[in-house]
C-alpha cells in the first residue's frame, strides 16, 4: 500500500467520525450507538425513547453516512409508520410488544423477504418488483436493505 492510500483511508475514517456526530436522541440523553436490545427495551419502558425516535435517529445516520459508505441500497418508506404502530402497541401493552425486536429497526440483506414495499432482489435486477409469497412476522421494523452480511 502506498502512503497516498493510507492517507486516503485515514481521511475517510476521520470524515465518517466527524459526520457521525452525536449518539443521543434529540431532546433525550439516551445514548444509542452503543445500546443493546436490552437497553432499548429499558428505555422504552422508562419512556426515555420511542421507536419513532430510534428510527429517525438511524434514518439520519443512513442519510449522513450512506453517500460515503454506500452500504444501504433501499430504505423502507413505511419505517416511520411501523415505528408509530410499535409505539402504540407498546403503550397499549399489547401481547409481544415488549419482547424481542418489536419496535427496534434492523437492516436486512436484500435476499430476506419481507412482503412489504421493499424489493427482494438478492442483488439481481431480474427480481426487481417481484412479489414475495410469504408474510413477515411483523415484530421488527425493517429500516432498509444492506449490502453487508452478518455471521450468527
Amino acid at each position: 500500500m502506498s502512503i497516498h492510500s493510507h492517507v486516503s483511508t485515514l481521511f475517510l475514517l476521520l470524515l465518517v467520525l466527524l459526520l457521525s456526530g452525536t449518539n443521543a436522541v434529540k431532546g433525550h440523553a439516551f445514548p444509542i450507538k452503543e445500546a443493546t436490545v436490552h437497553d432499548f427495551h429499558m428505555a422504552f419502558k422508562q419512556n426515555k425513547l420511542t421507536s419513532r425516535q430510534l428510527v429517525e435517529f438511524y434514518l439520519g445516520e443512513i442519510r449522513k453516512l450512506n453517500p460515503i459508505l454506500r452500504g444501504v441500497i433501499e430504505v423502507n418508506p413505511d419505517a416511520l409508520l411501523q415505528a408509530d404502530k410499535a409505539d402504540y402497541e407498546r403503550s397499549a401493552k399489547l401481547a409481544g410488544s415488549l419482547m424481542g425486536l418489536h419496535g427496534i429497526p434492523v437492516l436486512l440483506k436484500d435476499n430476506i423477504a419481507t412482503k412489504d414495499k421493499m424489493n427482494t432482489t438478492a442483488g439481481s435486477f431480474a427480481l426487481l418488483k417481484s412479489v414475495v409469497p410469504r408474510c413477515r412476522r411483523g415484530e421488527e421494523i425493517e429500516e432498509g436493505w444492506s449490502y453487508h452480511t452478518w455471521k450468527g
